[in-house]
Formats: structure tokens, sequence, C-alpha cells
């Protein structure tokens, strides 16, 4: 049974269900040239929101070395949220107000015209790594699956090599399963890592 919040724009209801703080483990195989990485990771996964139209992400993966410590691997913080033209009552870009305030909130109509063919709505997240990669992904949210594929993916002049992703997540008995392809340090689009988490209380 998941307790969704009743105040949310309609803008973020198709994504509601990922709302919430989630954390569990996953595994992490990936070859690359003569070095094949594989490990078991911790991960712990934040959706929230602040009352606007997007989804507030926030991310973070670590390895126990098994004596106490933990080995960091990744942070990540971002938002994710329906794609759609902005209009004139939309903010932005930067600091910008809307140049015609809107009248009323939108509603689960303006939401369902968002619908594509095929039953999912568009989506848009784009999320920044702490080792200052940032990565805008499109893709497509469907019930409580969401498919996901970098549309750009920037990187610092020091950053190690990485071209592409995709990532996959899943409501699943009530966890979220998750799946990250990536193509990096010269590898093609391939199995990265996965995870099954587990919304904390």
């Amino acid at each position: 049974m998941i307790d969704l919040p009743t105040d949310l724009p309609a803008d973020l209801v198709p994504l509601s269900w990922l709302l919430g703080v989630w954390e569990g483990t996953g595994v992490i195989e990936y070859d690359a040239g003569d070095t094949a990485f594989e490990t078991e990771f911790r991960h712990r996964v934040s959706f929230s929101h602040d009352g606007g139209d997007a989804l507030n992400y926030a991310a973070t993966a670590w390895v126990d070395d098994g004596d106490g410590t933990r080995r960091h691997l990744v942070a990540e913080t971002g938002f994710w949220r329906l794609a759609r033209p902005a209009t004139d009552e939309d903010p932005g870009p930067a600091l910008l107000p809307a140049t015609r305030p809107r009248q009323s909130p939108r509603t689960a109509d303006d939401v369902e015209a968002l619908r594509a063919d095929g039953g999912g709505f568009e989506i848009e997240a784009a999320v920044v790594h702490s080792d200052g990669i940032s990565e805008l992904y499109l893709g497509q949210v469907r019930g409580p699956r969401i498919d996901i594929a970098t549309d750009a993916i920037v990187r610092p002049s020091g950053a190690k090599h990485y071209a592409a992703a995709t990532r996959m997540y899943g409501l699943v008995e009530g966890d979220l399963l998750w799946a990250w392809d990536i193509a990096a340090l010269g590898r093609q689009l391939g199995s990265h890592a996965s995870a099954r988490l587990v919304r904390m209380p």
C-alpha cells in the first residue's frame, strides 16, 4: 500500500509512486579493457517535492569495506519532470518570472493531454553527479515503470570517459528496482549496475 500526498501538483501525479526515501543493496558488474569491476554496494535514493512541477532527486552510493568504513562511490542530485513545452505562464529561464501569471493550477485534464500514444507520459530527468558529470535523460513513465536514456552528457575536462546511459526503474511488490547501463571507459553501452531498494519509514 502506497500513501500518496493529496497536495501534489497535477504534473507530478504520474511520477508520484517514486516519492519517498528508498534504500537497499545492488551489484556492480562492468568490464572495461583488462579491468573487471564487480562488487556489491549500498544505495539510498530520495524523491521529494517542494510544490513545484518537478520531483527533487538525490542519491548516494557506497561500498561497505567490512571494517565499519564506507567507500563513497557517487552522489547525484537533480530534477525529474513531465516533458511539456514551457509557456508564458511558466517562469524562466534562470530567475525570470512568468510573463503571464497562471490563473489557476494545472489540472488532471491538462496532464492527460500530455499522454503519449503508447499510454505513458514523456519525461525529462536532469541529473548531476558529484564528479561533475551532468546527464539529461529523456524517456517515458508508464504506470509504475520508467525507461530513460541520455540525450546529452556534459563532462568536465578531467572526467573519465562516459558517453551514454540508460536507466530503468520499476515498482515491484512495493520495492523500487532499477538497472543502469552505461557506455564508459571506451566500452559500448552495456550492463553496469542494478539494485533493489525498500521504501524507508
